[in-house]
């Protein structure tokens, strides 16, 4: 009988491009979605300014982060999900070893990944440079606010909250839910709905992006 591993994304590959971590200023870490990769989302830095930014991102294993829809049980999704928090957590360790400080450091996701960032932040939260949450929402099947810290903790950081009105995957409920947190969590959060998108990021999310990666 094969055993399922405690930590499935213990050896993720990180994919790099921008300014090297070494000799950047700040650190973008981007998260690809379900059924896409590193690679993929690694081609939303063309859209952005990367001058003096190190721009992270890390490989899924089987492109997945987490086996089931993030509105299931978290139980549901363990241990993968955990395990992925983990590669999030490590990877910003790793850039503040570099000598970036966490409020110069940036955490985007799209979809799986979206849900991923926004997870991690609000679990952790404390000054970050930014958060973009592109199609994604808070993990689990209810998203209390008694599921996370005391409020405050992000202290300002800017978030952007961005969604089609009718995206299967994501629920409107859940986008507004999930952009409540993170304003009792002390986020400055801007959300944008818009009608009938696709499940995709578009120009005026990336311009918005774009403003708040340059502000870091």
């Amino acid at each position: 009988m094969t055993t399922r591993p405690l930590d499935p994304h213990a050896d993720v590959r990180i994919y790099a491009t921008g300014t090297p971590l070494d000799q950047a200023r700040a650190a973008l870490i981007l998260i690809h979605g379900r059924g896409s990769s590193a690679h993929d989302i690694l081609g939303l830095a063309q859209a952005v300014p990367t001058d003096g930014v190190a721009v992270l991102a890390p490989d899924a294993v089987g492109s997945v982060w987490y086996p089931q829809r993030f509105m299931r049980p978290t139980s549901e999704n363990e241990p993968f999900l955990s395990s992925a928090l983990n590669v999030v957590e490590r990877l910003i360790n790793t850039v503040i070893e570099a000598g970036i400080p966490r409020e110069k450091i940036v955490i985007a996701g799209f979809s799986q990944g979206a849900c991923l960032a926004s997870e991690y932040v609000a679990r952790n939260p404390q000054r970050y440079g930014g958060l973009g949450v592109f199609s994604g929402g808070l993990i689990g099947e209810s998203v209390p606010r008694s599921n996370y810290p005391a409020d405050g903790g992000l202290a300002g950081t800017p978030v952007f909250v961005g969604c089609s009105d009718v995206d299967f995957h994501i629920p409107l409920e859940r986008v507004q839910e999930t952009s409540a947190v993170l304003r009792a969590l002390g986020g400055s959060v801007t959300e944008r709905i818009y009608p009938g998108m696709d499940h995709t990021i578009n120009d005026d999310e990336l311009t918005f992006f774009a403003g708040m990666l340059k502000g870091v």
